[in-house]
């Protein structure tokens, strides 16, 4: 049976409608940053998704390919995530879109090298006959952190934030975005298929005891 990350790290990525402190590992993805609001078509954040799909799956797939990646298992594609930032704000403020800084990613398995990474953007640019340039090996360690599973709308996560804040401020935990410490978002449902009051998000952030 194809590993999992979901059902074997239900800690990261099924968290309850409360919020809870968790520590983040180090981990590597495939990233596209972008500028904007997701929701518009200039932003190219639609653009960006498929991009990071489309990697993936070449990865996911190539043990069909004559190139064998060593330590190689597998897998489930990770679920899509987003770490978001906007300047001078702790954070994120959902009533300005426009200006958001995103960094659209999915996680790797841990056999994905830099240079595997590479090899498998040059074999999607062949055959997928698309640009891949803006795609990226990032490594992000998030550490300690606060997160919950937020069920509804993006436009209600306010609401989840608010409950997360108020967790912090009464167990002695204080908010620590800095530029490498971002909010970040992983998204389990297809908003295409899923009603936005049923959609699951969850929503991390960084943190420090006070």
């Amino acid at each position: 049976m194809p590993f999992d990350f979901k059902k074997e790290y239900k800690e990261l990525y099924v968290p309850k409608a409360v919020p809870q402190i968790v520590e983040v590992p180090p981990m590597n993805y495939v990233a596209i940053r972008g500028k904007g609001d997701p929701n518009k078509e200039e932003s190219g954040y639609k653009e960006a998704i498929g991009l990071l799909y489309a990697i993936s799956y070449t990865i996911k797939m190539s043990y069909k390919s004559p190139h064998t990646i060593e330590g190689y298992f597998e897998y489930v594609v990770p679920p899509l995530e987003g770490f978001w930032r906007q300047e001078g704000v702790d954070g994120v403020d959902y009533s300005n879109k426009n200006s958001f800084n995103w960094i659209s990613v999915i996680r790797l398995p841990d056999f994905v090298t830099e240079e595997e990474f590479r090899l498998a953007v040059n074999e999607t640019e062949r055959k997928k006959k698309i640009d891949c340039s803006r795609a990226e090996f990032i490594s992000v360690d998030e550490g300690l952190c606060v997160q919950i599973m937020h069920v509804g709308s993006y436009d209600s996560e306010p609401e989840s934030v608010a409950k997360m804040d108020s967790f912090l401020a009464e167990n002695g935990y204080e908010n620590d975005f800095s530029e490498k410490r971002l909010h970040n978002e992983i998204y389990l449902s297809d908003p295409r298929k899923t009603a936005p009051e049923k959609c699951k998000t969850v929503i991390r952030h960084p943190i420090r005891k006070i």
